[in-house]
């Protein structure tokens, strides 16, 4: 078998203070990308001044703000490589991220898509926590792995994956078939358009490549949309995972159970918000409709437990 193509796709949006840091990341690999595609999302910042810097290793592109998910879309259309992986301009990749996704398709073909491990980091770069060890289905994979690094998702585990996944755009490697087939990320979402996709991609998948040590950085910053605006972020979180509902109405049980975990938490913490603000009806009203589909023990505590908070 030829060794995996991988096209990187860096979607940036007025990113001319980072996207420099991104692209040196891709270029520095120690498995080349076939090419990287920088769609600049309608930029009027110096990003594209920052981006020319790097001549010819770069492919660039200028759309119109349709926002990150269309930027994302637009540069799989416009891929060569069989293989795509994602980076965000505020992120970077470790110079081993690519090498340990590219070895293990060589070895196993038949990976429908592989994810990994990655760090959060602080604006002053120290290190906050890893992915996997903040998750259910991440902690249970590690501890699996006894210190291997490459691991296969056992189906356990996937609903808890969908729940609560680890993992992150930036270390998600998808066939681009794959993606072109599934439609890409969700036009007009700007927060859950990874988890949205992430959960109709397990959908079809059976074999999922797991990477247990960090591949990239996920920047922690005070002015992404989920610390700056937590309530339109938690809304933005229930809209964008309602429409699934219909398309898993075929799934396997499991990717079911993951969507409808992932639904009530969502619906959970979009009340905890509302309780923060004083708005106790709300919140009472952000958790029933979890109550109503699936009554039982955690559904019921997640109700009395905003129930509670609402009579403070």
């Amino acid at each position: 078998m030829s060794k995996p193509a991988f096209s990187v796709i860096i979607a940036v949006y007025n990113g001319a203070n980072t996207i420099r840091r991104a692209i040196e990341s891709v270029l520095s690999q120690t498995y080349p990308a076939l090419e990287l595609i920088v769609v600049d999302d309608g930029s009027t910042d110096t990003t594209a001044a920052e981006v020319a810097r790097f001549g010819g290793h770069v492919r660039y592109v200028f759309q119109p703000n349709a926002g990150v998910s269309a930027a994302r879309n637009a540069g799989a259309q416009l891929a060569a490589g069989e293989w795509l992986a994602f980076l965000d301009a505020d992120d970077w990749y470790y110079p081993d991220r690519l090498r340990l996704h590219a070895e293990w398709i060589e070895r196993d073909p038949a990976l429908d898509f592989l994810t990994g491990d990655y760090d959060y980091v602080r604006s002053d770069g120290s290190l906050i926590s890893r992915s996997m060890e903040k998750t259910e289905a991440g902690s249970m994979i590690l501890r699996r792995a006894a210190g291997q690094c490459d691991v296969l998702m056992e189906e356990g585990e996937i609903s808890l994956y969908i729940e609560n996944h680890f993992g992150d755009t930036h270390t998600l490697s998808v066939p681009r078939k794959t993606f072109l087939e599934l439609g890409g990320y969700p036009v007009g979402r700007s927060v859950c358009e990874d988890v949205n996709f992430l959960i109709r991609l397990c959908a079809q998948s059976k074999r999922i490549g797991v990477v247990c040590e960090p591949m990239a950085v996920y920047f922690i910053h005070s002015n992404s949309v989920t610390r700056s605006d937590p309530l339109r972020a938690q809304q933005l979180t229930v809209e964008a995972l309602l429409p699934l509902k219909d398309i898993l109405a075929n799934a396997p049980a499991l990717i079911k159970r993951g969507w409808q975990g992932r639904l009530r938490r969502a619906r959970l913490n979009l009340a905890y918000v509302l309780l923060r603000q004083g708005r106790q009806g709300e919140a009472i009203r952000a958790v029933l409709p979890s109550f109503i589909a699936s009554p039982g023990y955690t559904t019921l505590r997640d109700l009395l437990s905003v129930m509670r908070g609402a009579g403070k």
